[in-house]
């Protein structure tokens, strides 16, 4: 995908003012969305084929820690119910949802449009997803607690159990795998440089010497431009040291001249050119990443019943990955979605 076909493509939403009413209404669905308590304890009694699944998991484990394709370090497809299922199932009465981490601020992936669409309901491709997996666990798409978290907390969410799972353009990296599981993945995408259309910035490369670049905190983008500045790949001279919680604070510090440039995965950085149309894509990606959803270490059946649920979402031509694309993601991307759909997922396999 050519960056200049990708601008041409771009679709804006008026700029700053409509920005600051997406901010404005961020700030009050944050206070709406927010639960507390903490996910029910994941007990029952061991199904067939647990002890299977527990031995993937060592081997999952020592994967991360000498990882070369994390994409790959996730357990094969299954149908079976285990201890994390059933303790999902087994939640009383209005409490028998799924509770799972989501953004509300990503335009066309997880958010609230300011401008129209039903009060209160989020909207966007892993929304799309994460009533998908409601509905294959539990019978019920809108069996849903959703949980807006900034990016920094949805390694610490998983953990503490504050969520079953999260479905937040989230990529797989070796590093969270030390922490947490992921699925197969459901989207591909890169890293990229957006800066206004009037900069002299053309991508990542010498252009950005001199410059302030915001990333998103315990975002890859950051871990990319440290690593790069300290080898020598980035200028260094380039100012890294503004983060935010979330992707969309970058965008408004764009916005406000507080930063040159933003550092995002593409997927995510072409949305927010669509929000702004006085900013733009700066070059082609510079990483290859992939997205998934996240969840707990031991929560083996849950990872492979998240997996089988991708291998229908991914087949189903009618309501599945390939219509929700083209619903959400096609204005703002490419009409031709081959290049962010993930390849055939591959599994771990015992030896």
């Amino acid at each position: 995908m050519h960056a200049r076909h990708l601008r041409a493509r771009l679709k804006g939403w008026g700029g700053v003012g409509a920005m600051a009413a997406a901010c404005a209404l961020a700030v009050v669905f944050a206070l709406a969305v927010t639960c507390t308590g903490s996910v029910a304890s994941q007990t029952g009694a061991q199904p067939a084929g647990h002890r299977t699944a527990k031995a993937l998991t060592v081997d999952a484990a020592r994967a991360a820690d000498d990882c070369e394709a994390p994409e790959k370090q996730t357990l094969p497809p299954s149908r079976a119910d285990g201890p994390a299922i059933t303790a999902i199932k087994n939640r009383p009465g209005e409490k028998r949802k799924l509770v799972v981490g989501v953004d509300q601020n990503s335009f066309r992936w997880g958010y609230r449009d300011p401008n129209g669409g039903e009060s209160g309901r989020l909207e966007g491709f892993d929304i799309d997803l994460v009533h998908r997996i409601a509905e294959d666990i539990l019978g019920d798409p809108d069996a849903v607690q959703f949980k807006a978290i900034p990016t920094d907390q949805r390694i610490p969410a998983i953990q503490d159990g504050r969520v079953d799972l999260v479905v937040r353009t989230m990529t797989i990296n070796c590093s969270r795998l030390k922490d947490v599981a992921f699925s197969a993945p459901y989207f591909k995408t890169g890293q990229q440089v957006l800066a206004p259309k009037s900069s002299p910035i053309e991508g990542y490369d010498e252009t950005l010497a001199h410059r302030k670049v915001c990333t998103a905190k315990g975002s890859t983008a950051y871990a990319k431009l440290e690593e790069d500045r300290g080898s020598g790949d980035l200028p260094a001279s380039t100012d890294i040291s503004t983060t935010v919680p979330n992707q969309l604070d970058c965008l408004v510090r764009l916005q406000l001249g507080e930063v040159d440039a933003v550092v995002n995965d593409g997927a995510l950085a072409a949305s927010q050119a669509a929000q702004d149309p006085t900013v733009e894509l700066k070059g082609e990606a510079f990483t290859t990443e992939y997205y998934g959803v996240a969840m707990k270490k031991d929560a083996d059946d849950l990872v492979r019943r998240v997996n089988q649920i991708l291998v229908d979402f991914r087949q189903d031509t009618a309501t599945g990955w390939q219509a929700s694309y083209t619903k959400w993601l096609s204005a703002t991307l490419d009409d031709d979605p081959s290049a962010s759909r993930p390849p055939a997922p591959e599994y771990l396999r015992r030896s």
